[in-house]
């Protein structure tokens, strides 16, 4: 491994997969996102492994499915011992670093447990999902105590920004007429400007502190991973001048929805999801055309942000030893299929934008192409160890890395189908339907053409992607595809068998003494003689044993 290889892993917070000029938006421009997917490679069909910030995340940064490493919702603790990324980077010497979000809470009753200080240098790793936190910030600090003081406040007073809440009051809040406050909250306020000017925003603060960390390291010559995570587009939705005035409602698309999708006959879950707060909100056009622009003005300055940091990884001699990736934790609805925020497994939510630059020259081949393949988010974490030369743990790791496919080396696909998982159990939904908390797992499997999702005590939900992109015609309960859920069903059962939760041993503990145990009984080393009759019969496969290794020492 050469000690100048760097990651900078670029994560997005609810940007969706279709709002990068790069991947069609027809007036939303990202010149410095669509650059990176010029030089490497755009990933179109990539499936966060949830469509909620928490256990995405948690499954990015561990490489593991929500099924494997139990972190189901948003609050819920990644237990002590979780295998990370950056426990993985920190046996092959190399650091792994924040600045901004991961929605990471810690298992404080499982450190202690463990007697486990959550101050210690093993005590913070594990308390911050494996991350060296250089700078955390989860982007979330209104009034009420939330997540108070955070670092970004300290820094807007020390600006001259002073107030009791600086986050809410000036980067989240909008100024009107007469001086009084507009709560960013609103929806009704996407259409004003932030009072913080743009480049003390949150977006140029967090690439601020990107390219403070970057200036240091880079001097220091240890490896890096820093993983650069954006608060926005997520809401508050309300952008800094001159960001938010440069789309406007005409910019809107229309919403695919049909009207089919709200009838009775509808899915129960779906129909519950639709009378949720945020959803009835964002079935109103004139939200639409108030928020879609602001958040359109967020995307934008964050690649005005990226095309700054790339500057400066130009300047600093860094882009040829730098893999970078570009993506997002999931979608958001805008009220496309009469919904808001995420949550269900339509492509606006559960699919995200993926764009892998791979500096070595053996990528130069695949560099500007498209990929179709079935890839998802867990693959990063193999991709970040493979890239630093690190040995793969299948064991563990249960993405793949998506080296093979900027290299073109892979001999074909890296998997059949993609999976993701969502528990609605905190969710009105579950009160609404009086479902059980343990039965408020849905489970969504695709093998790129058809999608089917699970929910126990319902009926599936299925959809035709090559005949129905829009995702407008659920086809779960048509006898016709009886056959189609049943494959995909049958799929989804080998998924569950295939786990990795044997984590603490890999494959080869068992089969690395294959090629011994063929040629003796290889329990004759540790003294277990198990079913020997006497003293003749071990005689004879001790012999045996020696002979196998008087020809393996004569080789």
């Amino acid at each position: 491994m050469s000690p100048t290889q760097n990651v900078l892993f670029i994560m997005c917070d609810q940007l969706r997969f279709d709002y990068l000029s790069c991947a069609g938006h027809p007036t939303l421009r990202t010149p410095n996102i669509d650059a990176l997917a010029a030089q490497g490679v755009r990933f179109d069909r990539a499936y966060a492994q949830s469509p909620i910030c928490g256990p995405s995340r948690m499954s990015t940064y561990t490489g593991r499915y929500m099924r494997s490493h139990g972190s189901t919702q948003n609050g819920v603790p990644l237990r002590a011992g979780e295998p990370t990324l950056g426990d993985h980077l920190a046996e092959i010497g190399v650091r792994n670093v924040l600045v901004g979000k991961t929605h990471m809470v810690a298992d404080r009753a499982g450190l202690a447990r463990l007697g486990i200080d959550p101050a210690s240098e093993i005590g913070v790793r594990a308390a911050q999902c494996g991350f060296e936190p250089y700078e955390r910030d989860d982007g979330l600090h209104p009034d009420g105590g939330y997540d108070p003081a955070p670092a970004y406040d300290t820094y807007l007073r020390a600006q001259g920004f002073d107030a009791e809440n600086p986050w809410e009051y000036w980067a989240n809040s909008a100024e009107g007429a007469q001086g009084e406050t507009l709560n960013g909250w609103l929806l009704v306020h996407g259409d004003k400007p932030a009072r913080i000017p743009a480049e003390h925003s949150e977006t140029a603060y967090m690439t601020a502190r990107a390219i403070d960390f970057i200036e240091g390291a880079a001097a220091a010559g240890q490896p890096w991973c820093l993983h650069l995570s954006f608060i926005k587009p997520h809401w508050p939705y309300i952008a800094p001048a001159p960001y938010h005035a440069l789309y406007g409602p005409t910019d809107v698309k229309p919403a695919v929805r049909s009207d089919a999708e709200q009838t009775e006959a509808a899915h129960p879950i779906f129909r519950a999801f639709q009378q949720e707060r945020y959803a009835q909100s964002f079935a109103r056009d004139e939200v639409r055309e108030r928020v879609i622009p602001a958040y359109m003005g967020l995307i934008a300055q964050i690649d005005d942000e990226v095309g700054r940091l790339l500057r400066f990884l130009d300047d600093k001699g860094l882009r040829d030893s730098t893999l970078i990736v570009f993506t997002a934790d999931h979608g958001d609805y805008l009220g496309d299929h009469w919904l808001g925020e995420k949550q269900l497994f339509h492509d606006v939510s559960a699919k995200v934008p993926l764009i892998v630059v791979d500096p070595a020259p053996a990528a130069d081949a695949t560099r500007g192409t498209v990929n179709r393949d079935l890839v998802e988010l867990i693959d990063l974490a193999p991709t970040f160890l493979d890239w630093f030369g690190g040995a793969p743990k299948p064991h563990v790791l249960e993405g793949h890395s998506l080296l093979s496919l900027t290299r073109a080396s892979a001999p074909g696909p890296l998997r059949a189908h993609a999976v993701s998982e969502y528990d609605y159990a905190v969710d009105g939904v579950r009160r609404r339907l009086g479902t059980k908390v343990r039965d408020c797992r849905l489970v969504m499997i695709t093998d790129g053409r058809f999608k089917l999702i699970t929910a126990p005590g319902f009926r599936p939900i299925l959809f035709d992607l090559d005949t129905d992109p829009g995702e407008l015609t659920d086809l779960g309960a048509d006898p016709a595809q009886a056959e189609t859920i049943a494959r995909l069903t049958a799929a989804l059962l080998d998924w569950y068998r295939g786990a990795a939760n044997r984590i603490t041993v890999s494959d080869g503990w068992f089969s690395d003494g294959d090629a011994a145990a063929e040629a003796f009984d290889p329990l004759l080393d540790p003294g277990i003689l198990i079913g020997y009759w006497d003293e003749a019969e071990l005689e004879a496969e001790s012999t045996k044993r020696a002979a196998w290794r008087a020809a393996r020492a004569g080789r």
